[in-house]
């Protein structure tokens, strides 16, 4: 079924709606914009899997990775973070 897709007579006619849509003029231009959009995507995601390899970072679930957990801070001090600022008189 999806091998039939891809038969000389329906990539004519995928052609000639992309030239119809697009107009002769506009169609070369378009497909560079694609190519170099394919070409960011493609180095974008092999920086990404050559800067976190598989296996380095490993999370586990209920441990808290930034500091101290939440639980471990005195009420006082959360209380103290969150206290606004005073207006001032002009």
């Amino acid at each position: 079924m999806i091998r039939d897709l891809f038969t000389p007579t329906h990539l004519l006619i995928v052609v000639l709606i992309a030239i119809v849509l697009f107009g002769a003029k506009r169609l070369p231009d378009t497909a560079r914009a694609l190519g170099k959009s394919l070409r960011i995507l493609k180095a974008e995601t092999k920086a990404m899997r050559d800067e976190t390899p598989a296996g380095e970072q490993q999370t586990v679930k209920g441990q808290v990775v930034d500091g101290a957990p939440a639980a471990a801070q005195a009420p006082g001090q959360a209380q103290a973070t969150a206290k606004q600022p005073e207006p001032q008189a002009h």
